[in-house]
């Protein structure tokens, strides 16, 4: 019975999402709400459990939390924990516009930090790596021959990254072989974003397929 009656809730909010491809209305606003808060909520508590009790809670009050969190018995309070608190409390005073000034200190302090934690990654990971992977041998050689395919891949990649760096240089007018090269560079940046939205699409396609098929089962258990 109360798998039935979730089959009959969630099939309805199927249809008050599909709802909006005739015109916006009542039930796609209910429907879309509903997702919005439950969503919220969902995560609000996941990040209580996961991040804030054992990270915070379970370090200043270690006794508190036992029944919930695997905390050694001999575990000491770390009173330097309560740093972090008085930031995290700071960034709730956005809240209150007489003092929400204060939430600065604590977003400053945060973005300062991630931004530099992370400035070495991304150089490492993403752009020595891009460099990297860019700077393909042009002659491939395989099986005591050239891999004619390999060899045309390195070609075609090493003119695209030149034709699409030089259509954002600025310094010089796009004109001549200057400007066919970045002329160039459109075609390979347009073919780049067409596959990347054609990618998405086809990831919301399954998403469709897969909430069409619930559909049909649930039509079925109905006759």
């Amino acid at each position: 019975m109360a798998h039935t009656i979730e089959l009959w809730i969630a099939a309805l909010l199927t249809f008050m999402i599909f709802s909006f491809l005739y015109k916006d209305n009542p039930f796609y606003k209910f429907a879309e709400h509903l997702f919005v808060g439950v969503s919220a909520a969902y995560w609000m508590v996941i990040g209580i459990w996961s991040t804030l009790m054992p990270n915070l809670v379970a370090r200043l009050w270690p006794s508190s939390v036992s029944g919930f969190i695997n905390m050694p018995e001999d575990a000491q309070p770390e009173y330097h924990f309560i740093i972090p608190a008085i930031f995290g409390i700071l960034m709730l005073t956005r809240l209150i516009d007489r003092i929400s000034w204060l939430s600065r200190w604590a977003m400053a302090f945060v973005i300062g930090f991630a931004a530099g934690t992370n400035f070495t990654r991304y150089l490492q990971s993403d752009f020595v790596g891009q460099i990297y992977n860019s700077m393909l041998p042009i002659i491939v050689k395989a099986d005591g021959g050239i891999a004619v395919g390999a060899a045309i891949s390195s070609i075609v990649l090493m003119v695209g990254v030149i034709c699409a760096l030089i259509y954002f240089f600025f310094s010089k007018e796009h004109t001549g072989a200057f400007g066919a090269a970045s002329r160039l560079g459109i075609w390979f940046l347009m073919v780049t974003f067409g596959a990347a939205f054609g990618y998405t699409v086809m990831a919301r396609i399954s998403l469709l397929t897969g909430r069409v098929q619930f559909l049909g089962e649930w039509l079925t258990s109905i006759f």
